[in-house]
């Protein structure tokens, strides 16, 4: 039956017949709660909850079958009835896909007989999923427990018993697509070493006007990264472990392909496979949706050909079993687990029995027993399903229409936001633990529960590499109940969640203070809430020195870019050096009645952190222009000179032998004349700038030149004769033939180093010109170029400046060429004056964060720290603290960015009109 036609909404699959009334509640309240419960949400009273999306298990409601069922629970001890029909529906569900007996009505209708239990429920059986009659005694394969984790605990505890090698210090592995918490821990606390091996592209973007024809599988996993950790590892494997859906990927499906494949992987090297099938009835949903060749299928056979491809699995009936309490675990008669350790069914059975009871109800009630019985049936009927995942998918779509960042596409039972985007204008760093400051405030504000399900979640903070710490996502779930939410709930929280939103650069992070090493933490743990002005290492430079402010904005970009502390108090001496005495003048104080046009803010410093875009190799550099003396109250461009010279003298001093000032005497007197009576339009005399790179024992210094020195009409000139005396005389000629008539030299720039490789560079400003007549001059200056490169630019410029290709009339884009006596071409640059371009920071963080993630992928997560590490305030609060973002070309072909970050001594500049 189709679902809906005529571009009608979907049609109802059920009717609400009883309801219960919340507990009504005011902010004030829900706050003296939540500090009570050191606000973690587990711990917030249910009832006081208007729409709790903590968790879909257990807390659906139940169908009119189902309490029907229950009704007829039988609580014997030895062999209850409910016992023989949740084995019965496992066979039907599993196993036999359309040839269903529906043993459960017999009970529910009282129509039992001797019969019944005689040539049916008692008669032998072996090679599924479920052995019946005295097969299950002799050898047992199926396990009914209180809730999945339970299945999953008996499970990895016997396997590991079964699985040690006499190499004690070589851990037995569990290789997954994803572990959920639950899982995780239970297999970390037996003993298993966890992989997690998650099909790529969790993260790629998806158009979310796809979302009814198309699914990429983002649950799959990887198994040419599975096969390759088995080439070495497959002695010491236990067990491959597949999660439908994927819970720890945000609910995303996973493939029947995928299933295919991972099974035949681990058949090949004798390993078993498993399904932790919490959510099989909705993954069988997708495959039918969305895989080529199952649109005919039903749900019965779907699910019954997924399960014939693994060897066992373990379930949480408060799932896809729709009942409110009641696991299993489950084992194939003589598949691939019981043929390697004989003998382990019934070391299950004893753990079982030990642990929850009598093997017929294991910890459950028969009145569970029947419920989840029934329940099987009710999840996998096709009607539900449709409307079930379709409720999720509409609420996704509502938040997207809300303009809130999600993760698409959305799963089965759950939406999930991305806190990356959300923040994206306010970045905080995953430390921060902002997302769960979200989750309190969603609860605190307006009583809807969520979860976190991203770095504290994940325990970001107890990870050892960058790249375990890379691979945790930061979302936020809503899981949504089965059959317990109508559409006013979900609008309720759509426009909740949006107004949170708006608010999110006031959104608190959170600090844990108690249960930080506690296994599932989430579930125990307390925090205190940290205002989000406080929470990032930049501290506001107001009354501090020039020195101190720099020093803490070095020291955390230093650190926030993983530079070693040598590296980073490298680069804090030569900013010490670089300022003198001046650096100790108060940055509120001290402006020395001249603005510089180093930073946006006018202060004297600059801050630029490049990138290798094809390794994400980092280099930190800061620029400074030399000040007079704080004495000096009205400063001239004479006494800047002076400035600069005395820095130069301190710098050749220090006896340094990779420095050299050879090349800036050569020319020191078109830059620096010793009488100068011209006007300098642009009042500067010359910048200086120290870089270092991870490990630096030094730092390579830098000089910026003003072309204006001699007056804007000896410009040309000066550069020219420049060039003559450096040895580069055809170089004039190669950039004039790239230059438009308005194009004019704005710097020239020396590498302070010795050897071949020290560069001169020259700056160009662009007035009015257009991606694509930046793009045409690099391409007539650099001949060696490719088409491509050309391309790289436009799209570079495009990005940055919105979308769009010009002309830029508000401020020039300039170009850089870069020349060195051992290379006949030079790199060519293009710096695009991002923050005049763009009404405010948070602007400007969005572009960079999706060209990074197209263009430069290693490089985003150093940029995010960088800015994490740098703001002081709410990126949407003005702009300014990006000045330039540049796109660099060499002549091998190689790229590199590099974003300009001004130190903000002064404040932001206010949003810029557009």
């Amino acid at each position: 039956m189709a679902a809906h036609s005529n571009n009608l909404p979907p049609v109802p699959v059920h009717r609400t017949l009883v309801v219960r009334t919340a507990v009504q509640s005011t902010v004030q309240e829900r706050e003296h709660i939540l500090k009570e419960i050191e606000y973690n949400v587990f711990a917030f009273p249910a009832e006081m909850v208007y729409c709790d999306f903590l968790s879909d298990s257990g807390t659906s409601a139940m169908t009119d079958v189902q309490w029907a069922a229950l009704l007829r629970g039988d609580e014997a001890y030895g062999r209850n009835a409910g016992y023989y029909c949740l084995q019965d529906a496992f066979r039907d569900i599993f196993e036999r896909g359309h040839d269903r007996r529906y043993l459960f009505r017999h009970v529910m209708a009282g129509t039992v007989d001797s019969q019944l239990y005689c040539n049916t429920l008692l008669q032998p059986s072996q090679g599924g999923f479920v052995n019946g009659g005295h097969v299950q005694l002799a050898r047992p394969n199926f396990y009914i427990v209180p809730q999945g984790r339970c299945a999953e605990a008996i499970l990895f505890s016997e396997l590991m018993n079964s699985s040690s090698s006499n190499d004690a210090s070589v851990a037995p592995v569990i290789i997954s697509n994803g572990f959920f918490d639950t899982t995780g821990a239970n297999a970390a606390a037996a003993g298993f070493e966890l992989a997690t091996f998650l099909q790529p592209g969790l993260r790629e973007p998806f158009d979310p006007n796809e979302v009814s024809s198309h699914n990429p599988f983002k649950g799959n996993l990887d198994v040419l990264a599975t096969r390759n950790f088995l080439a070495k590892n497959h002695h010491r494997t236990a067990l491959i472990l597949i999660t439908i859906t994927n819970n720890f990927a945000a609910a995303q499906p996973v493939s029947m392909a995928n299933i295919r494949a991972a099974a035949s992987l681990a058949k090949g090297f004798n390993i078993p496979c498993f399904f932790d099938a919490c959510r099989f009835a909705e993954n069988a949903r997708f495959i039918q949706e969305f895989e080529p060749g199952y649109d005919a299928c039903s749900i019965a056979e779907i699910v019954k050909e997924m399960f014939s491809l693994v060897d066992g699995f373990t379930i949480s009936l408060k799932k896809d079993g729709m009942s409110n309490m009641g696991g299993a675990l489950a084992i194939r008669d003589n598949g691939c687990l019981m043929k390697k350790f004989e003998d382990i069914g019934v070391r299950l059975k004893e753990r079982q029995i030990l642990a929850y009871g009598n093997d017929s109800y294991g910890g459950m009630s028969g009145r569970d027993l029947m419920a989840a019985a029934a329940g099987l049936y009710e999840t996998t009927k096709e009607s539900f399903l449709r409307s079930r995942i379709g409720q999720v998918r509409s609420f996704a779509q509502k938040l997207h229409s809300a303009g809130v960042p999600i993760l698409w596409p959305p799963g089965g039972h759950a939406i999930y936001l991305d806190m990356n985007a959300f923040f994206a204008d306010c970045p905080r760093s995953p430390g921060d633990f902002a997302s769960v400051g979200f989750t309190i405030e969603l609860l605190r504000q307006y009583g809807i529960r969520s979860v976190e399900a991203g770095p504290f979640a994940w325990e970001w903070d107890k990870k050892q590499s960058e790249e375990e710490r890379d691979a945790i996502p930061d979302l936020v779930r809503f899981a949504v109940p089965r059959n317990s939410m109508n559409d006013g709930h979900i609008d309720y929280t759509v426009a909740a969640i949006s107004k949170l939103y708006q608010q999110r650069h006031l959104l608190p992070n959170a600090r844990i203070v108690r249960g930080k090493h506690l296994r599932i933490r989430h579930f125990q743990c307390g925090f205190a809430l940290v205002p989000a002005s406080r929470s990032n290492g930049s501290q506001s430079a107001t009354n501090k020195t020039f020195f101190s402010a720099a020093e803490a904005q070095i020291r955390v970009l230093g650190h926030s870019l993983s530079f070693n502390d040598d590296s980073v108090e490298v680069l804090v001496r030569e900013m010490q050096l670089a300022m003198g005495g001046w650096g100790e003048s108060a940055v509120s104080k001290s402006t020395n009645g001249h603005l510089s046009n180093v930073g946006n803010d006018h202060a004297p410093i600059e801050y630029s952190v490049s990138f290798d875009v094809n390794i994400g190799t980092p280099q930190l550099r800061f620029l400074i222009e030399a000040q007079p003396p704080e004495e000096v109250a009205k400063v001239k461009l004479a006494d800047l000179q002076l400035a600069t010279l005395e820095l130069n003298r301190t710098l050749s001093q220090r006896q340094d032998d990779a420095l050299s000032f050879k090349r800036f005497d050569m020319i020191k007197s078109l830059f620096l004349p010793e009488k100068n009576d011209t006007q300098n339009g642009s009042r500067f005399a010359a910048w200086h700038s120290a870089c270092i790179s991870p490990g630096s024992k030094r730092a390579d210094w830098k000089i910026y030149l003003n072309p204006d020195a001699l007056g804007t009409s000896q410009r040309e000139g000066v550069i020219r004769e420049s060039l003559d005396r450096l040895g580069f005389a055809h170089t004039f000629e190669q950039l004039k033939r790239g230059m438009e008539p308005t194009d004019r030299f704005c710097y020239f720039s020396l590498d302070l180093e010795k050897g071949c490789d020290a560069r001169i560079k020259i700056y160009i400003e662009h007035p009015n010109a257009t991606a694509q007549s930046v793009a045409d001059m690099i391409q007539n200056v650099c001949l060696h170029l490719k088409a491509d490169s050309r391309d790289d630019f436009i799209a570079f410029v495009r990005a940055m400046s919105g979308n769009t290709s010009g002309p830029f009339q508000r401020k020039s884009v300039v170009t850089c060429f870069a020349f060195t006596t051992d290379r006949t071409e030079p790199s060519a640059t293009v710096h695009f004056p991002v923050s005049e371009y763009a009404r405010n920071d948070a602007e400007i963080h969005c572009r960079v964060v999706e060209y990074c993630s197209n263009k430069a992928p290693l490089v985003l997560p150093h940029y995010v720290r960088s800015i994490v590490a740098l703001r002081q305030r709410s990126l949407s609060d003005g702009q300014g603290l990006h000045s330039w973002v540049s796109l660099k070309q060499s002549p091998d072909g190689s790229l590199g960015l590099t974003f300009y970050l001004s130190a903000e001594l002064f404040g932001p500049l206010p949003d810029l009109e557009q």
